[in-house]
């Protein structure tokens, strides 16, 4: 767990589009708490966590979710995924490689 904390969170803020000054004032603070995120240059696998701030303009509280990320791949057989994940397999009882896949 102490490697989700080596990089920032990616920050999500939901409903901070009132006009209210208030509300600027506090997204610009949760904007600038964090760095910014290129979205085109951003190595997925850097992001370990997501902060999700939502704001209720009807009571005026904010909610804090922070929830870890993991990515892992879709769509490939078990065999594959382990290898991607760097699991070495036992293939001693395969003939071929393409029995694992």
């Amino acid at each position: 767990h102490e490697q989700q904390f080596t990089h920032h969170p990616l920050l999500v803020l939901s409903n901070f589009g009132f006009q209210q000054i208030q509300v600027k004032l506090m997204a610009s603070m949760f904007q600038n708490m964090f760095p910014s995120i290129n979205v085109h240059r951003v190595n997925v696998n850097s992001i370990k966590r997501c902060l999700l701030v939502s704001y209720d303009a009807e009571t005026q509280l904010l909610d804090f979710r922070h929830y870890s990320v993991k990515v892992v791949p879709v769509g490939v057989s078990k065999g594959l995924k382990k290898l991607l994940q760097e699991k070495f397999p036992n293939m001693s009882r395969l003939e071929d490689i393409s029995e694992l896949l």
